[in-house]
């Protein structure tokens, strides 16, 4: 992140989606807006979700500040980033000028280069003695027809991560909900060793319920990530092979780079402009 001067008198707005059933949902978002706030970046850090409070409706309300970068903390683009956020908040377009304010709409974390890194070094710290050659790391997501944009994300994502040469045997992508099934994550790959990446912003009923059961970790959905070891059984021996699986990717304390990084192109896009 460069030229942190020049926001000294702004505003970082984050977005998130939270939830009323997951207590881990808004923890992310949360964390990354205390460790922001702490490096004193920006004059203000705030957050909003459209499943708690503060709702993205009011959040331009929470600032004095009249500049404010707002940052989806979301996985891709999609509904949410395209239509509910620019409603909510009254966006026009990149940047919007409402009560005495100029609103700087960023582009979701989930989309920057950046988030690269930050799944390879997930899949280090995963499992950094094995072999990588005799490796699989399968970056998973829900897949949806509802949001091809979802699904876009993890491939590029996957893309990404093969031209780095990290030398694992296999970097694959799979899904809850569309083909390749994560279920059937022993079909995909003949290596003895396979990193399960969820590609989720929180550890919600995704990756703490729905995921280790298709993966056959569990045989029901149990308590919240927070109340449970599920990550931390690693590894688990399935179905022939050893099997690690990760906290969802948007838990990194590094997420806080990204969202860095989203700021500083915003404003270098605006600056070229």
């Amino acid at each position: 992140m460069n030229d942190l001067a020049r926001l000294a008198d702004s505003a970082l707005l984050l977005l998130g989606h939270g939830s009323t059933e997951n207590p881990d949902s808004s923890a992310p978002t949360l964390a990354h807006a205390d460790e922001i706030r702490r490096r004193g970046i920006f004059a203000e850090v705030q957050c909003a979700f459209w499943k708690e409070e503060p709702g993205f409706s009011i959040s331009d309300y929470l600032f004095e500040s009249e500049t404010i970068y707002a940052v989806p903390n979301f996985i891709s683009e999609g509904y949410f980033t395209r239509e509910v956020i620019p409603r909510e908040l009254g966006l026009e377009g990149p940047s919007t000028r409402r009560n005495g304010k100029v609103i700087h709409y960023c582009d979701p974390v989930g989309i920057h280069t950046s988030m690269t890194r930050l799944l390879a070094g997930r899949a280090r710290e995963l499992a950094p003695d094995i072999p990588v050659q005799e490796t699989a790391l399968i970056i998973v997501g829900h897949g949806t027809g509802l949001n091809a944009k979802s699904t876009e994300a993890i491939r590029v994502q996957v893309d990404r991560l093969e031209a780095l040469g990290l030398g694992y045997g296999q970097i694959l992508d799979a899904y809850m909900e569309e083909a390749p099934f994560i279920a059937d994550w022993d079909q995909l790959t003949p290596l003895p060793n396979v990193l399960v990446v969820p590609f989720f912003i929180a550890d919600g009923l995704h990756s703490y319920q729905d995921i280790p059961v298709l993966l056959g970790i569990e045989s029901a959905p149990t308590a919240a990530a927070s109340q449970r070891d599920v990550f931390r059984q690693n590894p688990v021996h399935l179905r022939g092979r050893s099997l690690w699986y990760s906290r969802s990717i948007g838990t990194d304390p590094s997420l806080v780079d990204v969202i860095l990084d989203q700021v500083h192109d915003f404003q270098s896009a605006a600056a070229a402009a």
